[in-house]
């Protein structure tokens, strides 16, 4: 694989924050609620930090900045000053990129991954190590509050810091670009006209009544497939939301439980979500891999 793939993932990576970001900032946050009668669950909304006209920054927005620049500035640091025998951090980057290219290839094939793996690599990336960052400590355990007197303790209301695949906005705008990426792949593979035989046109080889049986029950099963097709997006960003929200709650709620073993008590449970940040960016990757081979490779036999 060329060299000239890896300073691609740097903007692919940059021009993915900036559409995600641009989607979530039309949200509107939660607002804090002081008291001890606040639920300890991590609300679903994420907290708004600074409002610029009708822009607002978020909490979940700020780790994305932070991922995203930290995975730029390490791609371009490493492959800075190219070596013929890579180490150190080239050799990881470049470990990494071409284990992607190699996996991907074996998937999708040659044609389509040299044309699709900015993006497929970008999208792994990104949602692993923003899966892998919210649970640093200090994300979601640091922020403005209130100290309540019964317990002795200072309750966070509005965190500096939150998971970014914790809130359904990022993973909707990933969802949302891959469709659109999605539509502009399957045009220029199969055409206008070759995208609607896709959804709409007979299979196999009829003639006579059965072939006006079959244009007639095809196209009412393409609009079907049309459904399934605008279902993806929205079955993508919750299954992401879903388990990365569900394995913060999980951790916040252990963390409440006895206030003196609050470090102690989710420890393994650490352990678990680095597996499940690994395998939901993996998911993620995969399944729109699969979607882009299923629509752009020619003729149906191949499809299946």
């Amino acid at each position: 694989m060329q060299h000239c793939t890896f300073p691609r993932l740097s903007l692919s990576i940059f021009a993915l924050c900036c559409g995600c970001i641009f989607a979530a900032s039309t949200i509107v946050a939660e607002p804090a609620v002081p008291g001890p009668e606040k639920s300890e669950m991590l609300p679903l909304r994420p907290a708004e930090l600074v409002h610029i006209g009708k822009f607002t920054i978020t909490n979940s927005m700020l780790v994305t900045w932070a991922v995203a620049a930290g995975i730029i500035i390490f791609a371009q640091l490493a492959m800075r000053n190219i070596k013929p025998v890579p180490s150190g951090a080239q050799n990881f980057w470049e470990w990494l990129v071409q284990s992607l290219y190699e996996f991907l290839e074996n998937i999708i094939g040659r044609d389509l991954v040299k044309k699709t793996f900015w993006f497929f690599a970008t999208i792994f990336i990104f949602i692993l190590f923003v899966n892998w960052f919210g649970l640093i400590p200090g994300v979601g355990t640091i922020g403005w509050g209130h100290y309540d007197p019964a317990t002795g303790a200072f309750h966070v209301d509005r965190p500096l810091l939150r998971g970014g695949n914790a809130d359904l906005n990022m993973t909707t705008a990933m969802a949302a670009i891959f469709f659109m990426l999605w539509f502009v792949w399957a045009i220029q593979a199969q055409g206008v006209g070759g995208f609607l035989l896709h959804l709409f046109g007979p299979k196999g080889e009829t003639s006579g009544i059965v072939k006006i049986l079959m244009i007639i029950i095809f196209f009412m099963v393409g609009w079907l497939e049309v459904v399934s097709i605008l279902f993806r997006p929205i079955a993508l960003s919750f299954r992401l939301f879903g388990n990365i929200y569900a394995g913060e709650s999980i951790i916040e709620a252990l963390s409440n439980m006895v206030p003196l073993l609050s470090w102690l008590i989710p420890i393994p449970f650490y352990f678990l979500e680095v597996l499940v940040g690994f395998v939901q960016a993996l998911v993620f990757m995969l399944l729109t891999a699969i979607f882009t081979l299923l629509i752009a490779e020619h003729g149906p036999e191949k499809a299946h």
